[in-house]
């Protein structure tokens, strides 16, 4: 069109029979709308200033073709061709182009209606001017290729997603394990392959039901769980991972299953969880076996090791035998190792006892204080043979016969037997670790819980040991644990024995620096301690504790 205007100005129009002139005003848009065009061709072509200049350019193309066509004849302008191309491929630039020729057409076809009353003319027009308009929605609808940063950041976002699905789905139906995602209300949402033939219910079947109606859990007993056992419900209210091996899995022929189960929580409080469980009923039956054949092993290796340890025990009487020194030091050495076996059968069947349930408790009103005084004093010749210094922290530092700070009065309910169990190991285990320094026991608490610790200024225990340190048979592997030795018994012993109390058994250690084991039970309130005493007949300790 400038081109155009030019010639008309340099008198060419003969060479294009004048039909072809074109005024200053569409010359001028047509103009501005090539300096558009080249600023935006010389920009980035990802910023978004070039996108600016391009729409910038086709409106102000728009505005001089509109122009030119009412200066050129209206409907029979021979540039109509030019508008009809531009409505065309108005759609490439978004719903705004077509919206801005949509106004430019009806309002030059309203204005037309109230200066002439040719309904063919008007006719003829709204069909020139909008047809363009249909014919580029319906083809480049959805096919802008002008998107917008939104637009590519949703595109882009949604690919990312569908790939990252892809690849989650592909990993959840390899894993061997049961896989099950179930929303805030218990829904099941997700049921893995491995679920499905676990379980014995279909994909189909499953999804959209009740995770109580397809995980059919129970106790050892077989009974129901109760919402406070139920380690589904409990993760929906907690928002806290849950994981146990102790429960029963019913499928839906009707056979029983032994289980492990991890069921962690999705999103806020309540949104939903992920359940993840195994059949664990080979492994349970092979470890029964084998608690079996510990127990019945230990209980026979027990009389013959009695019976050695009592001869020896003859043998080292004076009164009974007359040996030299050099063999009196053989025979105690001899004596020392039936002892170390004899508790080794013994840590065995306690151990044996406690995985199988036939453990058997005698709970009773404990005073901890005092009684974990008595256990420590126990302990005051073997520290004082290595050269360590013992403290009992609730009574005065000067000597453990003193008499006892101004400290509160924790009563407990327990096993008297299977706690001194437990302290004299973790004492014992402070004494043998610590080469040089102190033990201390002290005793805390609150309303709720006792806790005992017993600290040492020993080895400790590198950080990588600390999760497996109450495992069965684990033991710290270095050069000074080599030379101390052990059975990697005691430890889980004392786990089981402190979960059977209801409480709870942990340790904090820096390597080198020493090692702090807690033991944290339930307190019981003083008015609870001495209804029990009552009960049970011991008024003379009932008196003693209300003094």
């Amino acid at each position: 069109m400038l081109g155009l205007f030019i010639a008309n100005l340099l008198g060419l129009e003969d060479f294009y029979n004048g039909r072809l002139a074109v005024g200053w005003q569409p010359a001028l848009l047509a103009g501005l709308a090539a300096m558009a065009a080249a600023a935006g061709a010389l920009g980035k072509p990802s910023s978004q200033s070039v996108q600016k200049m391009a729409w910038a350019a086709y409106g102000l193309f728009i505005l001089a073709t509109g122009v030119t066509v009412l200066q050129t004849g209206g409907v029979d302008s021979p540039f109509m061709a030019l508008w009809l191309l531009l409505g065309v491929f108005s759609g490439l630039f978004g719903a705004w182009a077509l919206i801005f020729m949509a106004l430019l057409v009806n309002g030059y076809i309203a204005y037309l209606a109230l200066v002439t009353a040719k309904t063919e003319a008007l006719a003829i027009l709204a069909l020139i001017g909008e047809l363009p308009l249909i014919i580029s929605y319906t083809v480049w609808r959805g096919q802008s290729g002008q998107l917008s940063e939104k637009d590519k950041a949703f595109s882009a976002l949604a690919a990312e997603l569908t790939q990252v699905a892809g690849k989650s789905e592909i990993v959840i139906n390899a894993i061997a394990d049961g896989v099950m995602a179930i929303d805030g209300r218990g829904v099941i949402d997700l049921l893995n392959p491995a679920a499905q033939q676990i379980l014995g219910w279909t994909k189909q079947d499953a999804l959209g039901l009740d995770y109580r109606s397809v995980l059919k859990l129970s106790n050892q007993k077989s009974e129901p769980l109760a919402p406070d056992t139920d380690p589904v419900q409990l993760v929906l209210t907690t928002n806290q991972t849950v994981a146990t091996d102790d429960l029963v899995l019913t499928t839906n022929s009707d056979k029983k299953l032994q289980v492990s189960l991890i069921v962690s929580p999705v999103g806020s409080g309540g949104a939903g969880a992920i359940i993840v469980f195994r059949d664990i009923t080979a492994k349970k039956t092979e470890e029964r076996q084998q608690a079996e054949f510990i127990s019945t092993a230990s209980h026979e290796m027990r009389t013959p090791v009695a019976t050695i340890e009592g001869y020896l025990g003859l043998a080292l009487n004076p009164k009974t035998a007359t040996i030299d020194d050099k063999a009196k030091e053989y025979l105690q050495k001899a004596k020392e190792s039936v002892q170390h076996l004899g508790r080794l059968f013994q840590d065995l069947l306690d151990v044996s006892k406690a995985e199988d349930g036939r453990l058997n408790t005698n709970p009773v009103v404990v005073d901890i204080v005092a009684f974990t005084k008595e256990v420590t004093e126990s302990f005051e010749l073997s520290a004082k043979q290595k050269g360590l210094v013992l403290y009992f922290k609730p009574v005065s530092s000067s000597a453990l016969e003193t008499n006892r700070r101004l400290n509160p009065v924790y009563y407990a309910l327990a096993d008297q037997g299977q706690l001194r169990e437990v302290l004299s190991n973790l004492i014992e285990n402070a004494i043998k670790y610590t080469q040089t320094g102190s033990i201390t026991v002290d005793i805390g608490g609150n309303d709720e819980a006792i806790t005992v610790s017993v600290a040492d200024t020993g080895i400790g225990i590198p950080p990588e040991d600390i999760p497996h340190l109450f495992q069965k048979f684990y033991r710290i592997d270095n050069s000074v644990t080599r030379e101390i030795g052990g059975t990697g018994l005691g430890l889980y012993l004392c786990r089981r024995l402190v979960e059977a109390m209801r409480g709870r058994i942990w340790v904090k250690s820096e390597f080198g620096r020493g090692s702090t084991f807690y033991v944290q039970i339930p307190r019981l309130t003083h008015e609870e301690a001495m209804e029990r005493l009552a009960q049970s007949g011991n008024l003379e300790a009932a008196d003693s504790a209300n003094a």
